[in-house]
């Protein structure tokens, strides 16, 4: 046998074993599990916290199966799906995680049938569990205003302070607020500019407290800068981007110094925002528009709470429901 012989030999027998491995590596659980999220960053429309949730809630799916001896897409069963339900509802998970972790799931088991992975989506049918509407806290106007005086001595309180303005003035979302950049502000028309959810863009108007507080934040700005140069509009102590983290520790802190209740969160703003809108009168569907709800359905919800204020009210205050 000659060296070319030789030569085609070797390279057959390394494209065969090549071909092996592909076959063998094909359709295993962790490998298309990393495919399905690379996929989905790809898509723009994606935050960061919706992938980091899917890869979390994934990882969670695929020790489970790898404790049942699955290592390839096609042994999965539609009982492993819905035993691994039951797993988190014996962690005593809450209806709306649980609903979430389904979702995951879901949607990875699509990718693997429209990427011919498998040839039956087998979690289609499971049905997600009920959830109750649970309505939203808001804080009473009264509770907002003592968050909002806020005693300003440093350069952190005139940050603190506009970033609670903003967002109780507007009802952006926290991860909208942190990426807020100077020039998406325009105090001459009264408006802010934002990304939201889906990468759409809105426009919300902003009061005369926000267009204070902000003037008064940008003279004090530069002192947070550290040499630095960025568009980005809150900053934290080194400068940077302040976090949705470091966002929520501001607020929190806030919130003992004032005497309020601790577990109010930075949605307990938007909340109180819409549901003060609501309350004096504003068209849902214009709240719905500075919220960025894509369906009126979300939005809807606020007037249940009104609609629990007036049930209150009508209870305390009729005179043939006054109790002997």
């Amino acid at each position: 046998m000659n060296d070319n012989n030789l030569l085609k030999d070797t390279v057959e027998d390394k494209e065969l074993a090549e071909n092996e491995n592909e076959k063998e590596e094909k359709g295993l659980i962790e490998k298309t599990i990393d495919e399905y999220l690379d996929s989905i960053t790809a898509e723009e429309y994606l935050s960061m916290n919706t992938h980091d949730a899917y890869n979390s809630d994934l990882k969670k799916y695929k020790l489970f199966l790898k404790e049942r001896n699955r290592k390839k897409v096609d042994k999965i069963r539609k009982k492993d799906i819905q035993d691994f339900m039951q797993v988190l509802l014996k962690e005593k998970k809450k209806p709306q995680t649980i609903a979430h972790y389904l979702t995951s799931i879901k949607n990875y088991h699509k990718f693997l049938l429209k990427n011919g992975y498998v040839n039956t989506d087998i979690a289609e049918s499971i049905e997600r569990p009920k959830l109750t509407k649970k309505l939203p806290n808001v804080l009473s106007v009264e509770e907002v205003d003592k968050l909002l005086d806020i005693r300003l001595n440093t350069p952190f309180d005139y940050r603190n302070k506009c970033m609670l303005e903003l967002l109780y003035g507007t009802g952006l979302r926290v991860s909208e607020l942190v990426s807020i950049k100077i020039n998406d502000i325009d105090t001459i028309n009264c408006i802010v500019h934002c990304i939201g959810k889906g990468n759409k863009e809105r426009i919300v108007p902003i009061n005369d407290y926000v267009i204070t507080s902000l003037n008064d934040y940008l003279k004090e700005r530069p002192k947070l800068l550290k040499n630095k140069t960025t568009q980005e509009l809150f900053l934290n102590r080194e400068g940077d981007s302040i976090s949705r983290e470091g966002f929520f520790k501001v607020l929190k802190k806030l919130l003992l110094e004032k005497g309020l209740n601790p577990n109010v969160s930075p949605h307990t703003l938007r909340h109180s925002f819409a549901t003060h809108l609501l309350e004096h009168g504003a068209d849902l569907r214009v709240i719905q528009e500075m919220l960025g709800h894509s369906d009126i359905s979300t939005t809807r919800i606020y007037t249940h709470i009104t609609n629990n204020q007036i049930r209150d009210d009508y209870n305390k205050y009729h005179p043939r429901n006054e109790k002997e």
